[in-house]
Order: C-alpha cells, then structure tokens, then sequence
C-alpha cells in the first residue's frame, strides 16, 4: 500500500489528476473529533499503510497542532511524519497533491516525507488582495500599508519561494514568476477580479489554469476574504519523479529511515555531520536544483 498523505481540513485535497492519484485523509480539529476517535483513525491509517506524511499550514490553531503532536505520542510511532509548511493554504493543497502522487511512485516513505521540502521551492504560491493591512506573513512596508487604505487599491503577493509585493496599477510588473513550465490554481473569494487569468497567467506563462474553491483557512492566513488566491506548479509527475530522484539518498543516522535534504521528517533529526560521512550534504542544505527540462 501506498504511504498514506494526510491534511487537516478536507479542502486541502485537490481533485486528483489521474485514477492513480490516491485521495488524502483528513485529520479533524479537536472540536470536531474526540481525542479517542483521532487516536483510532490515525492507528487504522498506520495498520492500513504502514506511515503516515501528515501535512500541515502554519496558519493552523494551536489546538490542532497540539493535538497532531499528542497522536504521535500516545501511539509512540516513528511511522508518523508531521510537515509544517510556511506555505498559504492554496498552496498547501498543491504540495499535498503531488506528495498524493509520489506517494503511488517506488519512493520509501521517508523520500516522499522529505520530498515536500524540495517541492515546496518549485511552488510559487501567492494572492490578488484588496488590503495588506492585516497580512502579517509577508513583509509589508509602513508606506504600503498605508496605500492599503486608499479605496479601490489592489496588491499581488507572492509568499514563496521568495516575497514579492506590488501594488497593482496599469503600469505595474507582476511578480517575478517561475523560471520554468508550470500550470496555475485558482481560488477566488470575496474578491472580483480576472487579474490572474488575464494577466498575471500570461506573463508566466503558465501551460494551463485550473480553478478550485478557496480554502477555508485562507482568509486567516491572508488576512483579508477579499481575495484572488493562487499557486503555480510543476504539473507533471515524470518531471516530479525526476527531481525527486535526482537528490542524493542518505539514511537517518537516529531512526534508519531514508531521506533526501539535511532532515529526516520522520524523527525531524539533521544529517549526520560533514566528516561522519562520505560526500557532501544534500542539495536541500545549499538550494534546490533546476527541474528536469520539459
């Protein structure tokens, strides 16, 4: 069975792209779901898989993150991988789909656990906004909050791989996009606007747009519902697979488990140290390497 790829709100499970793509399961808040009933749920996805890459937003409640942690421990199982992710949620649900589909590939759970990391440079995941006053997750200047104000005002935000914001205007650049072919996500909220088909789509020259609902934790994380949310991605899985064999293979020194990058996801231990092996750290450590040519 495939390693089982986890998410803490449902809406954070794309449709798949294939009918190899594995769905994901949910992992429900505590409000939601005794401690008893996720304990169980999480031992049936272990009994039925084997490990568990549990994948989640850092704008999640505290609470839920909580609860994630006292599941591993009362099982004590090293089988269960929690990813915490800096990325917005549009952007956590396409790192999720590609980790669905690594997951059906000939990669050990711990390469697909330490792939996410790798994969999650390749995502250039960002929002149209109405307002930036409230967006405490991208550097904002003082001069730009207060632009923020000015009625009919719009900004385009990238959150990653790296922070961009411009204040939309007939003369305005987009944010730089990605260097190589990706597809785009959509997910509009409160917000009309065909900026990002219309314009921002064409300048990155993305192959496709695809369109999904917003996330429900996206207006948190953003700060505003006023919003346009998206993410470009690598669309195709040989391109992945191939990425994700091209990082050199090492095994954790504390838990066995096989990783690629200077973590294991598993037992969150670093790479032993430069002169307890013999090559040099993975490629994580210094960047991520240019895709595979298309």
């Amino acid at each position: 069975m495939p390693t089982a790829i986890a998410v803490t709100s449902a809406d954070l499970v794309l449709p798949p792209t294939d009918q190899q793509t594995p769905t994901a399961a949910t992992l429900q808040a505590p409000e939601a779901q005794s401690l008893d009933l996720a304990i169980g749920d999480m031992n049936l996805l272990l009994e039925q898989h084997g490990h568990v890459v549990a994948v989640y937003p850092a704008g999640i409640g505290a609470a839920h993150e909580r609860r994630l942690h006292a599941i591993r421990s009362v099982l004590e199982s090293d089988r269960i991988a929690l990813l915490r992710t800096d990325l917005p949620p549009l952007g956590v649900a396409v790192l999720v789909r590609q980790l669905r589909q690594l997951s059906v590939c000939d990669f050990s759970p711990g390469v697909v656990a330490s792939a996410a990391r790798l994969l999650a440079h390749y995502i250039h995941a960002g929002a149209l906004l109405n307002s930036v006053a409230r967006l405490d997750r991208v550097p904002v200047s003082l001069k730009t909050h207060a632009k923020s104000w000015v009625p009919g005002s719009q900004f385009a935000v990238l959150a990653g791989p790296s922070p961009q914001l411009v204040r939309i205007s007939p003369s305005a650049e987009p944010p730089t996009g990605p260097p190589f072919t990706t597809q785009l996500m959509v997910a509009k909220g409160q917000l009309t606007s065909e900026w990002v088909q219309q314009t921002l789509a064409p300048a990155w020259g993305v192959q496709a747009v695809q369109e999904c609902a917003l996330p429900s934790g996206s207006p948190r994380w953003w700060g505003t519902g006023k919003l346009v949310e998206f993410a470009s991605f690598l669309p195709d899985i040989s391109v992945i697979y191939q990425l994700v064999s091209s990082v050199r293979r090492e095994n954790c020194h504390w838990c066995g488990m096989e990783l690629i990058g200077d973590r294991c996801a598993f037992c969150s231990s670093p790479l032993a140290p430069p002169e307890n092996r013999k090559h040099s750290p993975g490629v994580l450590s210094h960047g991520a390497p240019a895709p595979p040519a298309t």
